[in-house]
Order: structure tokens, then sequence, then C-alpha cells
């Protein structure tokens, strides 16, 4: 059976003060990890096929190195459910601490780890396991940092407040984008390949400090301390399992949430990994200039992903969100014809568009996705929706596109695949508002 949970009362307000230092600290969070995560995405486009999967094949490097980047999607919902459960039970700051501290740890592991032609089998083996480690920690930290941000909202601000944490994701592009550009311009072709791609791996050292920060002057959120108090009161039954709250009454909810969000997270990453990878193996344009463009896209998005959110706190989520899936349908097929003319105005235009419809689904996403459930099963509920999205959309997007192109010799075959997951993503927008207007 499957319910939909009504809104939990909200608590006392706290200091103006503390809500400004809950979301800086909740967004810094986002952006590290993020930043942290997408290196490896823009070092399996440019270096790690080579390095770590050796082939006669191009082709077939590219696709052990995407399919090491997927590895990370499938390990994201065990870090979801592990980190929800003890989250609804310990607390959010405790689970955000250690996903921080897990990807700082493997992150650098990776800029430390030999080669192939150093260690042989055993290097894509542990280039495997730390990715896998990044999956589990990128797959914790979403769902902590946001409710640090939205059950800290101040009232009738949870999408303003909720985006801060959204807005990771375009500075962690910006960040790994910007790091991979200077190793590449201080670097030569062949010093880049041998140890320049490290650095930005090295830099993720840098997230350990704010974990520590996090751990020192950040306060638990007042909704969870509130419901810790409500479920304490209470005999132990299913309600202190919250992954069987979830499973066994919201299941709907959750795949209903994963269903609305896989086209979003799909798109990304076809644009900042996917097409980094076709641009400069078939359309043969120059990586520091398709970097420049996405670094700069990204850019636009710190702006696009609040405006939207603060839209959606004064005219509904639902209607922001569906405007933003119907927008990604409709520019699914021009996005590649203008890509490929493999001109650089164009794919600067193409994916500018394409990331307008993005910013305006990813801005009311954490309130959205938070409103769902209520505070004792929240950090469970979300997590699942969120990283179920990554599984289905974003760990395969790159993959699926290189094996499109490869089995069609078309890109239009990566525009219907898009198509096809916005329409699902209407669907389930539908359902959820149906589900909304009958509560």
């Amino acid at each position: 059976m499957d319910t939909f949970p009504t809104a939990h009362p909200r608590t006392t307000p706290t200091p103006k003060a503390s809500h400004r230092r809950v979301a800086t600290a909740a967004a810094l969070a986002s952006a590290v990890e993020w930043y942290d995560y997408f290196v490896f995405g823009i070092a399996a486009a440019l270096v790690l096929g080579d390095l770590y999967f050796p082939s006669g094949s191009s082709t077939a490097g590219i696709l052990a190195a995407f399919a090491t980047f997927a590895v990370g999607f499938l390990a994201r919902p065990i870090g979801g459910i592990v980190a929800g459960q003890l989250g609804d039970k310990r607390g959010r700051k405790p689970m955000l601490v250690l996903a921080l501290t897990l990807m700082g740890v493997a992150t650098t592991g990776i800029g430390l780890l030999p080669t192939y032609e150093t260690i042989g089998v055993a290097a894509p083996v542990l280039l495997v396991l730390l990715r896998v480690v990044q999956g589990i920690a990128v797959g914790a930290q979403w769902g902590g940092a946001m409710l640090l941000a939205t059950e800290y909202a101040p009232e009738g601000k949870r999408g303003i407040y909720g985006s801060f944490v959204q807005l990771g994701v375009p500075i962690g592009v910006v960040s790994a984008n910007s790091v991979f550009l200077l190793a590449g311009a201080f670097t030569s072709e062949s010093s880049f390949e041998a140890w320049g791609w490290r650095v930005p791996f090295v830099v993720g050292l840098f997230v350990l400090a704010l974990a520590w920060y996090i751990h020192r002057h950040v306060e638990e959120t007042p909704e969870f301390r509130a419901a810790e108090r409500e479920l304490a009161e209470k005999e132990k039954s299913e309600q202190s399992s919250p992954l069987r709250t979830v499973l066994r009454h919201h299941l709907g909810t959750v795949l209903l949430a994963g269903g609305s969000f896989a086209v979003n997270t799909a798109t990304f990453y076809i644009l900042i990994t996917g097409v980094l990878d076709y641009t400069t193996r078939d359309l043969d344009m120059k990586r520091s200039s398709v970097l420049t463009v996405s670094l700069c896209v990204s850019l636009t998005q710190l702006v696009l992903i609040p405006a939207s959110a603060a839209l959606s706190d004064k005219v509904g989520r639902i209607r922001i969100y569906a405007f933003g899936a119907a927008g990604i349908a409709l520019w699914a097929v021009p996005m590649f014809l203008l890509i490929d003319t493999g001109s650089l105005l164009w794919l600067a235009v193409s994916t500018f568009v394409a990331g307008c419809f993005l910013s305006v689904m990813y801005g009311p996403q954490a309130a959205l996705f938070a409103e769902l459930f209520t505070p004792e099963m929240r950090y469970t509920g979300a997590s699942l929706g969120y990283q179920i999205a990554a599984v289905a959309g974003g760990g395969l997007a790159p993959f699926v596109m290189v094996l499109l192109l490869e089995t069609t010799g078309t890109s239009m075959s990566v525009s219907a695949y898009i198509i096809g997951l916005s329409v699902i993503a209407l669907l389930s927008i539908k359902v959820l508002a149906d589900r909304a207007r009958s509560r």
C-alpha cells in the first residue's frame, strides 16, 4: 500500500544567523562533494580509458571508463539507504560528516592510484572500488545536506533554502572544469596524461576540512530534534525502521519521485560528460574550448537554480518542475542538431538552453522531495527517490550515449532517449500532482 504523508508541523523558528550558517555549510558540503564526484566524469571522458583500460579500440576504452563512472551511480542507493536509516534515527549532521570524509579519502586515493602500466590489472580493480566509495559517499551526502538546509528554512522559504544545496552541482562543475583547464594550461599534453590529470583529484582532500567544520560548528536541525522526541516516546515498532516504513507504505511515492527526476540527471550527465567525449573524439573540437563552454553554462545555473526555487515558493513546486521537464523534451532534438554542426557557438547555445530547463527543474527539486515525506522518514525517502533517478538516468547516460552513437550512427538516437525519459517524468509528475490535490 502507498500513502501520501501530510506535512509535518514546523518547529519553533530558529535565529536568522543559524539559518545562514547552516545554509552556507550545506551549500559548501554539496559543492565540494559534487566537485569530487565530477572530476571523475571529466577524467573518464579524457584520460582514464587509456590509462586504466588499455585496448586496441578507443571506443572500447571509453566504454570501460564510462562503465566505471556508472558504477558510482549504482553504489549511490547504498549510501542513501544506510545514511537514510541512520540519518532518520541518529541525525542529519553525523551522516553528512561521514559522507564528506568518505568522499575526500576516495577522491584523493584515485589521484594517487598507479596506472595499468605500473601495477597491471590491480589498477582498474582499485579504480572501480574507489569509485564505489565515491558513489556511497555522494548517495549519503545529498539527503543530509538537503535536509540541513530545508529543515532550517524559515516558513515559506523552503524552496529557496533547498536550492542552496542544489547550487553545489553547478559550483562543482565550474570548479572541476576550472581545475582541469588550469592543469591542462600549465602542462604539456604528455605531462597532463602522465600526472596533470591527478591534480584535480588531490585537491579534493580539502573536503576533510569542511567535514571537521560541520562536525564542530553546525547543530542538528530543529525538525529532526522534534521528530526524535516524538519517536522516543513511542514503543519500538515498525516506525523504528524508516526504511521498512518507506518501502511498506510509501514505495509508490519513492518510485514516482525517481521517475520524475531521471530525465534531469540523465541529460545533465550527457551534457557534462557524454558531450565532452562526443565533441572531442567524434567532432574534433578542442578539449579546452568544450570545457570552457561547460564552465560558462554552469555559471548561468548559479542564477537560474535559486530563481526557479524562489518562484516555486510562490506558485508551487509541481508547476515549475513540470515546465522544466517539458522543456527538456522539446529541446532534445534541436540541441543535438546544433551540437552536430561542430561549431563552438552553437554548442554554447544548445547547452545553455538545455541548462536553463535543467535549472528550472533542479531548483525546486530539493524542497519538493523533502515535502513528500514526514521528518522521521524524510532522509530515507527523499534519498531513495533521488538515487533511483541517479541510477536510472545519470549513471548510465554517458554509457548509453556512446552505445547509441556507435550502434545507430546518429545523435538523434540520444535525443530519442532523452525524450523517452521526459515522458516518464511528465507522467510521474502528473500522478504526484493528482495525489497532492486529493490530499
